[in-house]
């Protein structure tokens, strides 16, 4: 009899947080700014509840028939995104976003950062960022494009 080979898989976790922002640019004017992002560059801000879908990766252990523990991720995913996310103002009570304008794509980023630091290494897949029904963004840990 062959031993059975390992069987890959990936494991999915939401969570809904609320939040608000104002999505400007400190290397641009006030009239760059307002042309840019419109709207949303509304000086008091605007707010979404923004949905984050978590996916890791791995092998089906064969004790346990689990790539991770659900329990584990819904505890890495408390302490990465709903503590520092949650009823907050992006702009102001998160440091990240001191320097980073509070984009959706720069969300998705600050949530896999986290995530990589609390999680198994080579773990986690994707990070999905839902700012509306509409509006999505995927990021998996690429950083740049060589031009």
């Amino acid at each position: 009899m062959s031993p059975r080979s390992a069987r890959l898989a990936r494991l999915s976790r939401s969570v809904t947080f609320s939040a608000c922002h104002r999505l400007h640019s400190k290397s641009l004017s006030e009239e760059e700014n307002l042309k840019l992002f419109g709207k949303c560059n509304n000086p008091n801000g605007h707010g979404h509840n923004y949905k984050v879908v978590v996916t890791v990766r791995g092998e089906i252990d064969p004790v346990s028939g689990m790539v991770m523990n659900l329990t584990d991720l819904k505890g890495y995913m408390q302490e990465a995104i709903m503590e520092p996310l949650d009823h907050k103002n992006l702009d102001k009570d998160v440091p990240y976003f001191s320097e980073v304008v509070s984009t959706t794509e720069n969300v998705a980023v600050f949530i896999w950062d986290n995530l990589q630091r609390l999680l198994p290494q080579g773990i986690l897949y994707k990070v999905e960022v839902h700012e509306t029904e509409q509006n999505v963004v995927v990021y998996k840990g690429e950083e740049t494009i060589v031009k």
